[in-house]
């Protein structure tokens, strides 16, 4: 991103809200200040803005439909090219619950609706001078964090599909013991089920079901591999309250028991599948 030092009212702002009335307050009080505006009317709208312009400050207003606010974070810092963003809620019902649900997905401040526009110009400018520090910093070879970093050999410009995969799939293996249900888990990442699922077969050759399944038995064989964890644990710890049933599904995937393939020499143990992505 270039940011010039000499011209620092030339920032870009994108403003993400489904109220036209509120896109126009803002886009009008943020421009009188100098500031480059663009607007997007909806989560997914401002998750494909976002990733083309590159702005360096973004609004979300918390409560949209289809993709809401809190879902368009989640996607937006799963993206490696939007997660450093800094993000500004917007919200008619600034609650502690809802301040701490958008902090926690990555937001740096909520702005409360009815607008306050000199708390407005204050905020924006202390995040935009913290953001344009951090890019400065960056910069600097020695100091680049690694999230910031593209992954070596370069990565293809992401589809919607591969950012709500990524999140849901972030989501999934935070708690492979009790994963959301299809529906909770498609509203967590703005979508719905079918989009959700289509998703995953376009990024991962399978079903949610399909994916949360093989993600287990992955996590079942390392747990087997490299600890000493009674079968019985790993069994509760992914989810299986019969131990026979964790059995049964870990000798379909793999032709041996959980007992057979922890004795087992590491020359003769099946192969890992290719389609969990961690």
């Amino acid at each position: 991103m270039s940011l010039n030092p000499m011209f620092p009212k030339g920032l870009r702002i994108l403003v993400v809200d489904d109220n036209a009335d509120d896109r126009r307050l803002l886009t009008e009080c943020l421009r009188a200040q100098g500031y480059r505006l663009y607007v997007a009317e909806d989560g997914h709208d401002g998750v494909e803005k976002a990733r083309l312009l590159q702005p360096d400050l973004i609004m979300l207003d918390v409560s949209m439909p289809v993709c809401d606010g809190v879902a368009a974070c989640r996607l937006l810092k799963t993206e490696p090219r939007t997660a450093a963003i800094p993000v500004i809620f917007l919200t008619a019902a600034a609650q502690t619950e809802d301040r701490v649900r958008g902090l926690m997905v990555g937001a740096v401040d909520y702005i409360a609706k009815p607008f306050d526009f000199d708390e407005v110009r204050l905020r924006v400018s202390v995040h935009l001078q913290a953001w344009r520090h951090l890019v400065q910093e960056s910069a600097r070879p020695a100091a680049s964090p690694p999230s910031m970093r593209p992954p070596e050999g370069g990565e293809p410009a992401s589809t919607v599909d591969s950012l709500v995969f990524r999140a849901a799939q972030r989501l999934l293996h935070d708690d492979l013991a009790q994963p959301p249900d299809l529906a909770s888990l498609a509203k967590a990442v703005g979508t719905n089920t079918r989009r959700l699922n289509e998703a995953f077969r376009h990024c991962a050759g399978a079903t949610v079901f399909e994916y949360l399944r093989e993600a287990r038995m992955e996590q079942a064989r390392k747990l087997l591999r490299e600890t000493s964890l009674a079968v019985q644990v790993i069994a509760n710890d992914l989810g299986y309250d019969n131990p026979a049933n964790f059995a049964t599904a870990f000798r379909t995937r793999f032709g041996l028991s959980p007992r057979d393939y922890r004795k087992a020499p590491d020359d003769e143990l099946p192969g890992q599948s290719p389609t969990v992505v961690t």
